[in-house]
């Protein structure tokens, strides 16, 4: 059975989105990060990076949550939620897939992270944070584009895949912007009606309840 190693309102909410999405047997193991317990012997032996989540599929175990997504989609091919190999549709998937992980998500990490990019104080910090905040705002710009340019519904276009979950999670941590440094994802037209549809997708609300996420959801 698989079993992903998860912890609230956090990377591992686009894997547990996409789980319910392919109504498989699943179990979820919470990671206690208020007791460190990613640093824990047990679960480094899973990720010695110590990084949340991870995804045991037999003998196989994942971390880095679009490589999960995409592992999923793609051992789940019945499900759809990844273009065909060797189609140009995956090569825009793949596009996606990366750019969300490689630079909106890593941006994101200084935003929530900035003390692991300076030493040289709070002062510091807070510049890191800002600059982290208005560089997402740019790259919130070049998703909201892409989005527009496909002709929807989802990001890729016609087909709800994998990236609609990464991405909804992403601009979900976006909500509690400053939009005076930038402005939150929901506020944007295009995202906001995108976000929309996401939110009210069936495996959506049940990872909301499953986690207890607290309003506003995005």
């Amino acid at each position: 059975m698989l079993r992903l190693h998860y912890s609230p309102s956090n990377a591992s909410m686009a894997p547990h989105i996409v789980l319910h999405e392919l109504g498989v047997p699943f179990e979820l193991a919470v990671v206690d990060r208020a007791r460190n317990a990613q640093r824990s012997p047990e679960y480094l032996r899973l990720n010695r990076n110590g990084t949340i989540p991870v995804l045991e599929d037999g003998d196989t175990v994942l971390h880095e949550t679009a490589a999960i997504l995409v592992h999923l989609a793609d051992t789940h091919p019945a499900a759809r939620l990844a273009p065909a190999m060797g189609t140009p549709q995956r090569g825009r998937f793949y596009t996606s897939m990366f750019w969300l992980s490689n630079t909106l998500q890593a941006t994101l990490m200084s935003f929530y992270y900035p003390e692991r990019w300076t030493e040289e104080g709070q002062a510091a910090v807070e510049a890191v944070q800002r600059q982290a905040q208005r560089r997402t705002g740019q790259q919130l710009d070049i998703l909201e584009a892409e989005v527009q340019a496909r002709g929807g519904p989802w990001v890729l276009g016609a087909e709800f895949t994998v990236a609609d979950p990464l991405a909804f999670m992403l601009c979900r941590w976006t909500r509690n912007f400053d939009p005076a440094i930038a402005a939150p994802a929901r506020t944007r037209p295009v995202l906001r009606d995108w976000l929309e549809r996401v939110l009210a997708r069936p495996s959506v609300q049940r990872v909301l309840a499953d986690e207890k996420l607290p309003q506003p959801w995005i």
